[in-house]
């Protein structure tokens, strides 16, 4: 009894973790209560696991989006307030001058069809930029998967994305037919523009909506297709650091002046971002019901470990070992699982994060399906990004949830009269 108070004088000394760790292995007559520990701790893991993987996809997903939203749109568009844009040169070099500016360049857009050899047809948006500039975003120029930028740096030629050339059937060196309901004015009515094309190269930004809808012009050709004249509808700025708009913004107003309406990505995107940030909190507080459910399993069979325990607490308190001992006996016992799950939810989480493309492969091949199809996620591949903060976060609510899942028990087993549990014995 003496060796007893001894061992346990100390909180969770070397006799709680042993007494803890025997009840924690597996008897033919405890072999439901380990039935339940282990659904309780593969319940965490896969909680734990899950979210980190959901996050770590909803991350993913939106950086990639961001990055190519943003690669191939201005991070601020400065508008006409009235009239078109006929002074964009000075302008241009105005705001390309200005602090935290990388890139500003005019830009003429507009609507048409588009058809190859075979006359297929399609919508096109139609963007109208000087090669030199195009030549810095290299969002398009480094990402031709066919041709070049020779012919449309001449001036005579077009690009356009990978989804349009195979819908179209086009290839490089091809002949591209516009056509615009916009176009000369008749006693007869309107004629459409219609006119064609080479094909100088072929680009795949990886984002499915801009490689099938989007085909860029040199700037003088595209005024002289939509009757521009020497007028750019907007000028496109991009920034060193996008997230820094709301500083930079003040200083591109006093750059061009009056008359003019300035916006930027989070305005132009806040629908899509807001809607992508709801998802991800609301996935976030679902799966964490998973991890709920799991500590809720911990509770149920620490409660029946401590009644098939009741004889063998009531020994411990007789032979000396405090009602606080007893406790975190039991606390030990219920956190361990707790941990461990957890432990093994964030090992399985990483694991898969790391490998996220080719597990989406493989189970794509074994259903013989495409999983996160490219034409409904934009995205050609499945992105994830970790975030250290949002992964602790989810490990130390886990544990958090554990812990608090033993309590109740651990406290009823320490209230246990050691005369009742030996008399019903």
């Amino acid at each position: 009894m003496e060796d007893i108070r001894r061992a346990s004088a100390k909180p969770f000394s070397v006799f709680e973790r042993m007494v803890a760790w025997r009840y924690l292995r597996a008897r033919r007559k405890e072999a439901f209560i380990s039935v339940i520990a282990g659904f309780s701790f593969v319940g965490i893991m896969l909680g734990v696991a899950t979210l980190i993987i959901v996050m770590a996809v909803m991350n993913g997903f939106r950086s990639e989006l961001v990055s190519r939203i943003l690669g191939i749109n201005g991070h601020v568009v400065v508008l006409p307030a009235g009239e078109p844009f006929n002074d964009y040169q000075a302008l241009t070099e105005r705001l390309q001058g200005v602090e935290g500016v990388k890139l500003a360049f005019p830009l003429v857009e507009g609507q048409a069809l588009v058809s190859g050899a075979q006359g297929a047809g399609s919508g096109a948006l139609v963007r109208g930029i000087r090669p030199d500039d195009l030549l810095k975003l290299t969002t398009v120029s480094d990402h031709l998967i066919e041709g070049d930028m020779v012919g449309y740096t001449a001036g005579d030629s077009v690009l356009i994305g990978s989804r349009m050339a195979t819908s179209l059937g086009l290839f490089s060196g091809d002949k591209i037919t516009l056509i615009s309901p916009e176009g000369d004015v008749t006693p007869f009515g309107v004629n459409p523009r219609v006119k064609g094309y080479p094909v100088s190269g072929i680009f795949e930004i990886g984002m499915s909506e801009y490689d099938a809808s989007i085909l860029f012009m040199p700037l003088k050709q595209a005024q002289a297709y939509f009757n521009a004249g020497d007028t750019v509808q907007s000028i496109e700025v991009f920034l060193d650091h996008p997230d820094d708009v709301d500083a930079v913004i003040p200083r591109i107003r006093e750059a061009a002046g009056e008359n003019v309406l300035i916006s930027d990505w989070r305005q132009n995107n806040r629908t899509f971002f807001s809607a992508l940030e709801v998802e991800r909190n609301v996935m976030f507080m679902i799966l964490t019901l998973i991890v709920i459910v799991a500590a809720l399993n911990i509770i149920s069979g620490l409660i029946m470990l401590v009644k098939d325990k009741g004889p063998d607490i009531a020994i411990l308190r007789t032979m000396g070992a405090s009602s606080g001992a007893v406790m975190r006996i039991f606390f030990m016992t219920g956190a361990a699982i707790g941990l461990t799950g957890t432990l093994a939810g964030l090992v399985l989480g990483v694991v898969v994060c790391l490998n996220i493309e080719s597990i989406r492969e493989f189970f794509s091949w074994i259903s013989g399906t495409v999983i996160f199809d490219p034409q409904v996620y934009f995205l050609s591949t499945l992105p994830a990004e970790m975030s250290f903060g949002e992964t602790a976060t989810v490990v130390l609510m886990a544990l958090g949830l554990s812990f608090l899942a033993t309590i109740f028990p651990a406290w009823r087993a320490s209230r246990l009269d050691p005369v009742q549990a030996l008399r019903y014995e």
